[in-house]
């Protein structure tokens, strides 16, 4: 009788057989999935798409529709940005240098957004002012970059999201305007005196200012009856904050832009570095970006230069890339930024291979939470990752983990649409969570 097992010869070419088909037919299907969920869209029918999907254990991409292509990032910006303060800032930001000398304390201005931030209620630096043997403050705000990024919207400027850059910021560089009990209060208190006008209860109302303008003016033509508005102030780079400062604590605060040796002076700590990160990514803070930016500016090359620093980035740690992007600041505000999806994939594979993903889960954004809420519910442990927009402009890109436990980095950019975002950012959805469905 013929032995009928097959040989161990025949078995394996089954098997190498069964894998090159297997090979083969993932980049259909998944294109096939790309198709029916994006591409043939009628939201995105004239826009431009760049999809990547990249498997990391064997350094391979599984699909790429115009992965080389070049988009408007948005926000997907601040993964760039979140690299340079992983590498270059401390485990404790930096809250400011200082010497001291006969009750005067000279302070190096670094950069550092939480102070006196609503969202940190530990203010080391603040308690170190307060110290009775220190009585003039010599505030040293020596910066190297402009208010406003380049390519920024000058529109916005009095928007909440693009808050000035700044030095020595402070308050998150937002007024905070409160109408209750017919009156007014503001945040900071000092900067009551600059406000002109009263809202009527009941009626809408909203604050303005002009451009570089200190003055704020109740408008009560437009806007909302909420009783909170909350609009930029212009800081000068430094300048307004040793007003506030000087009210603060109060004590005599100068200014002076002459730069301390780091080597001669003592650092004061002030927050956890992944706390600002975790907040940075989960709301998409561009104010935290920008500054991280520049303290990491300030930390790796000497001075808060984001040009400089960019610049130094893709020339040293980005030089790998699969295309060379545009980046012109660290939030993903300006539309000069030109990113490739296999760019992005790129960095999400460097971020992880130099700092971990058990640490990325927990500053990125997952499912159903921070500017992933309302979305991938059900699918939680298995995406985490950052989003991006602007007007006719969308991005997302990050980690997902298959049910069958395969990791795998993505990137989807959808550039020029004038559909729906939020029914973009549907289509997008079932598109992810059918890899993670199926693979």
């Amino acid at each position: 009788m013929k032995n009928k097992t097959p040989s161990i010869t025949h078995s394996l070419a089954l098997y190498f057989s069964f894998l090159v088909l297997v090979s083969c037919s993932t980049p259909k299907q998944l294109s096939k999935q790309a198709h029916e969920a994006i591409l043939n869209k009628k939201d995105v029918a004239s826009a431009q798409v760049g999809i990547s999907i990249y498997d990391p254990l064997n350094g391979k991409y599984l699909y790429n529709y115009q992965g080389d292509k070049y988009f408007i990032p948005a926000s997907n910006t601040k993964l760039f940005t979140l690299y340079a303060g992983l590498k270059y800032l401390k485990d404790s930001l930096v809250a400011a240098r200082y010497t001291i000398d006969n009750g005067t304390v000279i302070l190096q201005a670094t950069g550092d957004p939480t102070f006196l931030h609503p969202d940190f209620k530990n203010q080391p630096l603040l308690d170190f002012l307060k110290r009775k043997e220190i009585q003039v403050i010599r505030l040293n705000t020596s910066f190297a970059s402009e208010s406003f990024g380049s390519g920024w919207s000058w529109s916005d400027f009095k928007s909440d999201y693009m808050a000035e850059r700044d030095p020595f910021p402070m308050y998150g560089n937002l007024a905070t305007i409160i109408f209750e009990d017919d009156s007014i209060r503001t945040i900071p208190p000092s900067l009551q005196p600059f406000v002109s006008g009263m809202p009527v209860r009941g009626k809408r109302w909203d604050v303005t200012r002009e451009l570089a303008g200190h003055s704020f003016t109740i408008d009560t033509t437009q806007g909302t009856t909420a009783p909170v508005k909350t609009i930029t102030m212009s800081m000068n780079k430094g300048l307004f904050a040793a007003r506030y400062l000087a009210d603060t604590l109060p004590k005599v605060v100068l200014t002076e832009y002459s730069p301390i040796d780091p080597g001669e002076a003592t650092p004061i700590y002030s927050q956890p570095r992944d706390t600002l990160f975790k907040i940075m990514m989960h709301r998409s803070d561009n104010f935290f970006a920008e500054q991280t930016l520049l303290m990491a500016a300030n930390e790796h090359i000497g001075q808060m230069n984001d040009a400089l620093m960019i610049d130094t980035l893709l020339k040293k740690d980005f030089a790998e890339l699969p295309q060379k992007p545009r980046l012109a600041d660290g939030s993903g505000l300006s539309r000069y930024n030109l990113v490739s999806p296999q760019d992005l994939v790129w960095l999400l594979d460097k971020l992880q291979t130099e700092f971990g993903f058990e640490r990325l889960k927990v500053i990125l954004p997952g499912a159903n939470e921070g500017t992933l809420e309302s979305l991938y519910k059900g699918y939680e442990g298995r995406i985490y990752a950052k989003t991006g927009s602007l007007s006719n402009h969308l991005a997302i890109s990050g980690y997902i983990m298959s049910k069958k436990n395969k990791q795998l980095l993505f990137s989807v950019m959808i550039g020029n649409h004038q559909g729906s975002a939020s029914v973009i950012r549907r289509q997008i959805e079932k598109f992810l969570t059918g890899i993670i469905d199926r693979y």
